[in-house]
C-alpha cells in the first residue's frame, strides 16, 4: 500500500480507525466496507491503482470491524453512515466518488445524495427496507431483513432515480446472498445517471470480488472510468 496517513476520528466516545491517501487530482474516492469480517483493507488494491494515477482516497473501519473494534451489535445502518460522515468531515476532503461493498453499498448510496458526488460504485450491493435503518444489528435487524423480499420497498430506488452522476453496479453471477434482481433493479432505477453500467461477473459469488475485477483489464477500466479516469 502507498503511504497513507492514519486517522483516529472521535465518534461517540470511541475512535474510528481510518486512513487517507492524498492525490494530485481533484478526484477523491471514499470506500465503505461490508459487514461480517470485512474492514477497510478490502479497498487496498483499488486505492493503490487510483493513487498510482494521482487519485486520492479514504476508507474507514466501521464500529465492530478491523482496528476500530467494538461491538458490531451496537451499530446500525444509520450509525454506519454517521461514522462515514464523521471521517469525511475529519479529513476535510469532499469525496467525488463513493464506493460500497455489500452492506456498505447501501451506506454509500444514502450518502451520495447529501454529498452530491459525481460517481457511485456499488459492489454486490445489499439494499434494505427503511424499517431496518435505525434498528441495531442483532436479532431484530435480522428478523426484518430476512423477510422474503424485504428490500422491495427500499428508498434505494428513489435515491438512484434522482442520481445524475456516473453509476457502476457490480454483481456476482453466483452470489447466494444478493439476488441478481437487486443489482439489475438498481441499474434500471438510475434513469437520470450521466452514465451507468451493470457488470455481472461470471461464476463469482458474494466475497472476494474486487481482486477479480482488478485482475481483469476491462473490468479494472470500468472501475477507473466510473471514478472519473479515462484510459
Amino acid at each position: 500500500m502507498s503511504p497513507a496517513v492514519t486517522l483516529r476520528v472521535p465518534f461517540e466516545g470511541r475512535e474510528l480507525h481510518a486512513d487517507t491517501l492524498t492525490g494530485a487530482s481533484p478526484l477523491h474516492l471514499f470506500g465503505i466496507h461490508g459487514g461480517g469480517a470485512s474492514n477497510r483493507s478490502v479497498w487496498n488494491g483499488l486505492r493503490q491503482s487510483l493513487w498510482q494515477r494521482g487519485v486520492g482516497s479514504t476508507a474507514l473501519d466501521c464500529v465492530g470491524h478491523g482496528s476500530t473494534g467494538g461491538v458490531f451489535a451496537e451499530s446500525s445502518l444509520q450509525r454506519r453512515s454517521q461514522q462515514a460522515r464523521s471521517v469525511i468531515e475529519h479529513v476535510g476532503v469532499r469525496p467525488t466518488a463513493l464506493a460500497g461493498i455489500s452492506m456498505g453499498a447501501y451506506n454509500a448510496l444514502r450518502l451520495s445524495e447529501e454529498l452530491d458526488v459525481q460517481a457511485l460504485i456499488l459492489i454486490v450491493p445489499g439494499i434494505y427496507t427503511p424499517e431496518a435503518h435505525e434498528v441495531p444489528f442483532g436479532p431484530d435487524f435480522s428478523t426484518i431483513i430476512r423477510r422474503p423480499r424485504s428490500w422491495i420497498d427500499s428508498d434505494a430506488w428513489d435515491i438512484l432515480g434522482r442520481f445524475r452522476g456516473r453509476l457502476l453496479v457490480i454483481a456476482g453471477e453466483q452470489d447466494s446472498v444478493i439476488p441478481l434482481e437487486i443489482p439489475e433493479r438498481l441499474h434500471a432505477a438510475a434513469g437520470r445517471a450521466s452514465q451507468r453500467e451493470l457488470l455481472v461477473v461470471p461464476g463469482a459469488g458474494h466475497k472476494g470480488l474486487l481482486p477479480q475485477l482488478l485482475d481483469n483489464p476491462q473490468w479494472h477500466a470500468s472501475l477507473l472510468a466510473c471514478v472519473g479516469l479515462q484510459s
